[in-house]
């Protein structure tokens, strides 16, 4: 073997585990926290302890077909987190929302950056479940997270269902903190 090759094939080894562990960090997080806030550039800031008074304006009824989204999205309770996955093996955050909508006959974006234009902006007082939440997890304001509103409770706790990085598809609540730091807004697309 010619002196300093296996030293190159190393550095271009570490070089590219350093890349797909960055492609983690700035990809789908694991648990966070929200509740009615103020905007600060394009990042809505939503306090924890203002989420008791988020008075919603969901009464509760939900149609058939974001019924039927919630219940394809339940299914995949448990499956494992998968970098750029989007199937039943395992799923990133924006390949279980694709794969969520998709069986529903709605296509989305792949990316959740170009998700999250989709649809209409709303105040998180007015989500209602099916709506997708997006995330800053990697800090900043560039999305790179979301997740389907799976349903409000009545002292108004958004839950939503997710591929988290840590515990694959999972139902977290806006009331956690990681959440409620790094949550950016709500889109409506159905």
């Amino acid at each position: 073997m010619e002196p300093g090759l296996f030293e190159k094939k190393l550095s271009i080894k570490q070089l590219s585990l350093l890349f797909i562990a960055s492609a983690f960090v700035v990809s789908c997080g694991s648990s966070k926290n929200v509740s009615s806030g103020k905007k600060s550039g394009s990042k809505t800031v939503v306090r924890s302890e203002n989420l008791r008074k988020l008075d919603s304006k969901f009464n509760g009824n939900v149609s058939r077909s974001i019924n039927d989204i919630l219940k394809d999205a339940e299914k995949y309770l448990g499956t494992p987190y998968r970098f750029g996955g989007n199937t039943s093996s395992g799923f990133d955050c924006s390949g279980f929302t694709v794969k969520v909508f998709e069986e529903n006959s709605f296509n989305l974006p792949r990316r959740s950056s170009d998700q999250a234009e989709t649809g209409q902006n709303i105040d998180i007082r007015d989500v209602k479940p099916g709506d997708l939440l997006f995330f800053a997890t990697a800090g900043g304001s560039r999305v790179s997270h979301v997740g389907i509103v799976h349903d409000i409770g009545p002292d108004g706790e958004v839950k939503f269902i997710h591929a988290s990085t840590s515990k694959g598809v999972i139902i977290s609540s806006l009331n956690e903190k990681y959440w409620n730091k790094a949550y950016l807004h709500a889109q409506r697309v159905l």
